[in-house]
């Protein structure tokens, strides 16, 4: 688990968190309508943000090629740059749908990429981020795909095929992918394997919050008596997100206008 060194908040700033965007799926237009709202949550936050961690799955699919990234999603790559610009600190997580993400958006914008949950303290609390995938007790097939595609041969070899043949596979494969079959979770209480992950960790190293993407599900429970694992739910119909001023980190939904 890597520890990230972060600066304390100050002028009344706040961290952001948000995941599962899934932009490009289930089709253009509805992707494109929920880019747009991206955006202008973007723009609201800019005022006060001092950092963002978009905690995975910010594309359906997604894979850099030597010197070509896939088509689209221009409106939030321009805002993200505009964030930068502005010295909002940016971090960008990998999930299970754009792990295949490399150096594209550190050396475009300067994000810091993170293919594994990162533990950081600041204003006194510490937190543990990740997307999620893979964690916590079962699903013992995504894991050993998880390996395979997380293998550099494996990279390797896609980025010898024709980005229209690789974007093909890519989107046939996205068609069973809950977005695209509008699956709906459902809360499993104490069965919940992130929940069951974070548990573990804080029995051996405490922190104050457990911050993860996935599941699709805004949820908000204890994990012992002093943390809180917080799951972030998804903006492919809910629209939310967290935030942390400091002294707690609090759910909200975004209002879309």
């Amino acid at each position: 688990m890597k520890t990230v060194d972060f600066p304390e908040l100050t002028g009344g700033k706040k961290i952001y968190f948000a995941s599962d965007f899934h932009l490009g799926a289930p089709g253009y237009q509805e992707s494109r309508f929920r880019e747009e709202h991206l955006v202008r949550w973007l723009e609201n936050i800019r005022c006060d943000a001092q950092a963002l961690f978009l905690v995975g799955d910010l594309f359906d699919f997604w894979f850099e090629y030597k010197t070509a990234v896939p088509k689209g999603f221009i409106r939030f790559q321009g805002k993200l740059a505009e964030l930068a610009d502005k010295g909002i600190d940016i971090h960008l997580f990998t999930g299970n749908h754009d792990m295949w993400m490399f150096d594209y958006f550190e050396k475009e914008i300067g994000a810091k990429i993170h293919r594994e949950p990162i533990e950081f303290s600041v204003a006194g609390r510490k937190l543990l981020v990740g997307h999620g995938d893979g964690l916590g007790p079962g699903d013992r097939f995504y894991k050993v795909l998880k390996r395979i595609f997380a293998n550099r041969v494996c990279q390797w070899l896609f980025g010898f095929l024709h980005p229209t043949v690789g974007m093909g596979i890519a989107t046939a494969w996205s068609g069973h992918s809950r977005v695209q079959n509008h699956g709906e979770e459902v809360f499993l209480g104490e069965e919940e394997w992130i929940w069951q992950y974070c548990r573990d960790v804080e029995a051996e190293n405490h922190h104050d919050y457990y911050i993860f993407g996935h599941r699709h599900l805004p949820i908000d429970m204890p994990v012992g008596s002093r943390s809180r694992y917080i799951n972030l739910g998804e903006w492919v119909s809910q629209y939310q997100y967290a935030v942390f001023d400091g002294k707690e980190v609090c759910l909200k939904k975004y209002e879309c206008q």
